[in-house]
Order: C-alpha cells, then sequence, then structure tokens
C-alpha cells in the first residue's frame, strides 16, 4: 500500500473539519483575551513544568488547541488537513481521533521530561533566592521557570510518520517544485529535530523534543496495528 488516491475519499473528514474549528477558535480565544487583566490563556492552559505554579494537568491535552501565532496556527493546521485527511479516510474517525490524542500526550510526555532535566538548574537557583525574590519569580510567567508549551505540532508529527509508514514511495512537492518520497521527507525532518534538539541553541524556542516524541508514538502505533493488514486494510 504505497500510493494514495483522494478519489472516493471526503476532502475534510469530520474529526479533522472538527480539530481546524476548534484550533480556529482557542486561537480567536488567544487574540481576545491577549490583553485582558483577568484571563490569561496562556497560564492556563499551556503546557508547563511540573514544577511551575502555573502547571495544571488538563495541559497536557489543552496546550495541543494553542498556537503561539497566526502563522503557526495555518502551517500546523495545513498540514493537519493534507495528511491526517489521508489517516482518517482509511482508519475511521474513531481510531484517527484516538492516534492524533496519543500522539499529542506522547509528544507532551517527552517534552516535560526533557524540560525537566533542561530547567533544574534554574529551579535550583530559584531555591536558592530568598523567600521575597521567590515569591516574585514564582508567579512571574515571564521567567524560564514557568516557560510555556503551545501547538499541535507533537500530534501533527504523528500524523506525518504514520503517512511515510503506509505510503513511503508518495511524492510529496516541497514549495511546490521539489519532488521527494514521503520515506526520505520524514527521515529528514527527524534527523534535523533531533540535531537541533541536541544542539539546544539559546533563543530556540521550537519543542524539538515534542516533534520527536510525537512521531515516534505515530510511528509505533501505525507499526502496530499494520502488522495484520487484513484485519485493518
Amino acid at each position: 500500500m504505497n500510493q494514495f488516491r483522494m478519489s472516493g475519499f471526503q476532502a475534510i473528514p469530520p474529526v479533522i473539519k472538527n480539530l481546524l474549528i476548534l484550533n480556529g477558535l482557542v486561537f480567536l480565544a488567544q487574540v481576545t483575551f491577549q490583553n485582558s487583566p483577568y484571563i490569561n490563556m496562556s497560564n492556563l492552559f499551556a503546557l508547563h513544568d511540573v514544577r511551575s505554579e502555573f502547571f495544571r494537568p488538563h495541559q497536557y491535552v489543552s496546550h495541543m488547541f494553542m498556537h503561539g501565532d497566526f502563522w503557526h496556527l495555518f502551517f500546523n493546521m495545513f498540514i493537519l488537513w493534507m495528511f491526517g485527511a489521508v489517516l482518517e479516510n482509511i482508519w475511521g474517525s474513531k481510531r484517527f481521533l484516538i492516534f492524533y490524542v496519543v500522539c499529542g500526550l506522547g509528544a507532551a510526555f517527552l517534552h516535560s521530561g526533557v524540560l525537566y532535566y533542561e530547567l533544574s538548574p534554574a529551579f535550583q537557583e530559584f531555591a536558592r533566592l530568598p523567600e521575597e525574590q521567590q515569591e516574585y519569580f514564582r508567579y512571574n510567567p515571564n521567567v524560564n521557570i514557568n516557560l510555556a508549551t503551545v501547538g499541535a505540532s507533537g500530534a501533527i508529527y504523528g500524523c506525518l510518520a504514520a503517512f511515510a509508514y503506509l505510503f513511503p514511495n508518495s511524492l510529496l512537492y516541497i514549495y511546490f517544485f521539489f519532488p521527494i518520497k514521503a520515506k526520505y521527507f520524514v527521515i529528514f525532518l527527524a534527523a534535523m529535530e533531533f540535531w537541533l534538539g541536541i544542539s539546544n541553541n539559546p533563543g530556540d524556542n521550537v519543542a524539538h523534543w515534542a516533534h520527536l516524541g510525537g512521531a515516534a508514538v505515530g510511528f509505533y502505533l501505525v507499526w502496530k496495528w499494520n502488522r495484520n493488514r487484513r484485519r485493518y486494510y
């Protein structure tokens, strides 16, 4: 099953359609309340380190529906539609929704583990501060210990990995001109994310390990589900 044809499939199946709408509505809420003194969307729903005063368990899910800016939202939703629609058409809505959420959670957990390690020196320094300064930094969303993560990219990288597994020889057109097989494109993306993740460049605010976590979970799930092709396809 190496090639895909859209003929006979829904261009925007139900889960994809609802994810597009939900992400758009959440982004609209972010823009609406960005200067509100009463509701801070980032503090409430973005994913924080487990040691942060702003951390809440629901953030493992809610952060997947938030985005940093319009272009972050646009490109994530475009890729979700392009590859996720294929998967939902093949698997059905229920299986795809499970896949999407599990990939997003896997991405969040790996990112949280890496963030815990990377922020440990900052939290150790924070613990040595006088109590008055601790009180100030504890509730300041702009300091390292309260870093917030948003975006659906982890779940979307899971969709990319699954598409490449199912249709490895399908041609993707980079910038609409340069053809590359799906398997090579995803391998290149994973290698780039790994390199950027271990480089840990200052000023890089991309959650590379979340991308890798989502891709790894997506690959594992589709490999497991695909072991008996006659059962699912």
